[in-house]
């Protein structure tokens, strides 16, 4: 099983010389991919900007995001897709979420009063359709331009048992939350049981979790009030999916390789501010965890 381990760039203001040394930094040091989050109702890069411009500075790195699929037009939403696995020279790699749960960023992108997740399982065809030359979603418009990747595929996350029957019948992969690793266990297995019931047959090694993690124990307080977060399906200890220090990391994502999961995207709960903050937490971050990528 390959282990591939990501780093989440992009929080905070966006400030170009801080996302270009940083990219270029994680590319230096190994970082399998760079990872952006797509949070419009708070400061964070938008994925499609931030991913064409950290492109035009990197040559070897992967290029992935979360992105909210709501706001606009599912064509337009193909079409900046397909436009940016091709400036990233086939390089990306695309996760669907449904935002924050939040009332005015759900009014904001059109999705108040609807289930976002039967929303992104019925657009989720239509986007493959078109990426691969097809007309589709009742239109005869084509993409003039299609994706390096054939396919390109599509990561959906959720651990409720809606969104694990939703990723087993359309998604090419898992990228969960704020899961225990028990539970990430059980989840990759029930995903794998519907892709087999719907026919279909996801990699073994397309599941994975995004991990918030803290260097001291006094930032862990931060991750109690991440906004749009709810508890998930079991109590669990705030250290079961918040690491803490080298030890704690490292612990962590041994556990989740022993549940099958291999793909990973750290994240520092307090993201450094400027070029050398970064510098210095890619130097830990790298000793810490790259050892684990195979």
């Amino acid at each position: 099983m390959k282990v591939r381990i990501a780093v989440s760039v992009g929080l905070g203001a966006p400030d170009p010389s801080v996302l270009a040394d940083t990219a270029a930094e994680a590319e230096d040091r190994g970082f399998d991919t760079l990872w952006v989050s797509d949070l419009p109702s708070l400061p964070a890069v938008e994925p499609s900007l931030a991913l064409a411009f950290v492109a035009s500075r990197t040559r070897r790195v992967r290029l992935g995001a979360n992105f909210i699929p709501f706001g606009s037009e599912p064509y337009v939403m193909a079409h900046r897709l397909a436009q940016l696995d091709r400036l990233t020279d086939g390089r990306l790699l695309v996760a669907l979420v449904p935002g924050l749960d939040l009332p005015e960023e759900r009014t904001a992108l059109g999705t108040a009063g609807r289930h976002r997740g039967r929303m992104m399982e019925e657009l989720v065809p239509v986007l493959r359709r078109w990426w691969v030359g097809e007309a589709a979603d009742g239109s005869e418009a084509r993409l003039p331009v299609l994706p390096v990747q054939q396919p390109l595929e599509v990561w959906l996350g959720g651990a409720g048992p809606d969104a694990v029957a939703r990723a087993g019948r359309v998604a090419d992969g898992w990228l969960g939350s704020l899961v225990s690793p028990a539970l990430a266990g059980r989840v990759r297995r029930a995903i794998q049981d519907e892709a087999a019931r719907a026919g279909r047959h996801i990699d073994p090694e397309h599941f994975g979790l995004a991990i918030g993690y803290a260097r001291r124990p006094e930032d862990v307080g931060r991750a109690a009030r991440l906004p749009g977060r709810r508890r998930r399906l079991e109590d669990v200890e705030l250290s079961e999916l918040v690491p803490v220090g080298e030890e704690g990391l490292r612990t962590l994502l041994g556990r989740l390789v022993d549940e099958g999961l291999s793909k990973f995207v750290v994240r520092p709960l307090l993201p450094p501010q400027s070029p050398e903050d970064w510098s210095e937490e890619l130097d830990w971050l790298a000793a810490t965890v790259l050892p684990l990528q195979t």
